[in-house]
Parts: structure tokens; sequence; C-alpha cells
């Protein structure tokens, strides 16, 4: 992670007891519904959003998110399908991009490109000034706002003037259908400064360099 996105406010949030208390009524054990901006819960404690959900080369299906919400080993339930039990786990985690890779169960889980006002077709890359771009977050759902591109061109962030609050971490950051980046983290006040993001072309390349997920991730 950059200096300055360290001195940001990051916006994945602890889950107290009232909150958890607070969420939407289970569904029926079975499976859960979960794509780009889907909320999930990491290990009882800490609420992000589901950047993109799809397949690895070898056939997993495998997920994103911010990389501070969780570390390897993380257990992740479906916010809203709790009953369904664990439904992934955290299998690496980079802070320095700060993105992370949930494994899911497939049992558990019926993934969709389609949440709220956000659909994913394709990956693209980043967004430019005077882009418009949404995004779709567990806390603040569907918001837009203008892209400013990488201002301080560090080849891996991605700012913009969408809303978002704590627990949207994560949360898919689209122009027009095209997946662009994440949500990361805001500037000084929520909803009022900028958000800053890491963007996809940046995560790919990672995650293809590394082999984590088996290589060529493909969103749904």
């Amino acid at each position: 992670m950059s200096k300055l996105m360290a001195a940001l406010g990051f916006v994945g949030a602890a889950a107290s007891a009232a909150a958890l208390l607070g969420m939407a009524p289970a569904q029926a054990a079975g499976r859960a519904v979960i794509g780009g901006g889907s909320g999930i819960i990491i290990d009882s404690q800490v609420e992000c959003t589901v950047t993109t959900i799809g397949r690895d080369g070898a056939g997993r299906l495998v997920g994103l998110t911010a990389g501070h919400c969780g570390d390897a080993g993380d257990r992740v339930l479906a916010e809203g399908h709790e009953n369904v039990g664990q439904v992934g786990r955290f299998v690496y985690s980079n802070h320095d991009l700060d993105y992370a890779v949930i494994e899911f169960d497939r049992t558990r889980v019926v993934p969709v490109n389609r949440v709220g006002g956000v659909t994913i077709a394709a990956v693209g890359s980043p967004a430019r000034f005077p882009d418009i771009a949404c995004k779709h977050g567990r806390t603040t759902a569907t918001t837009c706002g203008v892209a400013w591109g990488d201002i301080f061109a560090t080849g891996a962030e991605l700012w913009t003037q969408m809303c978002v609050i704590e627990g949207d971490s994560g949360a898919p950051v689209v122009v027009g259908s095209r997946l662009v980046g994440m949500v990361n983290a805001y500037l000084a006040v929520a909803c009022a400064g900028p958000e800053v993001g890491t963007t996809m072309d940046s995560i790919m390349r990672d995650l293809n360099r590394r082999n984590i997920t088996g290589s060529h991730f493909h969103p749904i």
C-alpha cells in the first residue's frame, strides 16, 4: 500500500453485536447469492464488500475484496445469508495493493454478476477523467461520481468522487458494466472527501504473476 493510502481512512468496519443483530433476516439454509457488491462478514467481526466473483484457471470459485478486510485463513459469511454458514475463506491478502482473494464453497454459493445497481460484464482498463464511475457497497449501496484517475501516477490507484463509508471496502468500481477497480479508502470525510481504490489492471497483473488463483481469473 502506498504511504498516501496508508494515511487515508480505510472503509472496512468492525461489526458490533448491535450491527449484527440489525442485519437483514437470514435466508433459509441452502446457498447464498453472492456477486460484486454483496456484503460479507469476516471472522464474525469485520464487514466488507465483495468486488467480484468468478472462476480461476483451476476451475475454483473465487472472489476479491479489500486486503485490509482479512488475512489467509479468515472465515467468510454472507451477510443476509448467515444461516448458510461459512461460504468461503481468505486464501491470500496483499497489503501493498490492498486486495485479497477468497475461495468460495461452490456447494453454498450461487455466483451472480449483478448486485443492486451494478452489473459486471468484463474487466477493463482504469477509468480516467471525466468518466463517471459507480460502485455498489454493502453500506451505501449504489453511488456514482466523477473519476479523477490515478492523480499521483502510482500505477495502481484510482481516485473518484463517489460516496463511500465503513463497510464499503472492496466494493466494485465500474464504468458502465466494465469493472475498473475496487473501493479501499476515503480522504478526510466519508462521502465528502474523494474515494481511492486499487485498479483492476494492477490486481490482475499481480494475481497472474503470483499464480494465486491458478492464473487467469474470470468474473462470472
